[in-house]
């Protein structure tokens, strides 16, 4: 048996491999939401966005640690954003466009589990 499926996920399956990418990515690391579509199978980044936006993943997840593609979040997100980055020591950039940035080159999480 395969730990890969057929197609890409959609539904509950579509949440649960977003849940169990996102709760894997460790302290000081990020992932984008293509990196989050990619290892969970889903068929666009878009679907990893929603479900991440509405919550649909779990309230407990270190929602944090998915960052769009350039290492921004949405600006409402932003203070408690830096709060958890500064604590776990993820690296950042400052812009003068966005108040906290995460320097991705530098945290991506490469998806490996040790």
């Amino acid at each position: 048996m395969s730990d890969t499926p057929d197609g890409p996920r959609t539904g509950t399956d579509a949440v649960e491999a977003v849940r169990g990418v996102v709760v894997a990515i460790p302290p000081g690391a990020v992932l984008s939401y293509g990196d989050v579509a990619e290892l969970a199978w889903l068929s666009t980044p878009r679907l990893a966005a929603r479900i991440m936006a509405l919550g649909m993943a779990g309230a407990d997840v270190p929602w944090w640690r998915v960052v769009r593609a350039d290492g921004t979040l949405p600006d409402h997100l932003q203070i408690t954003a830096r709060e958890h980055y500064e604590r776990e020591g993820t690296p950042l950039r400052e812009t003068d466009a966005h108040w906290v940035r995460v320097d991705m080159r530098a945290a991506r999480w490469d998806g490996r589990v040790p």
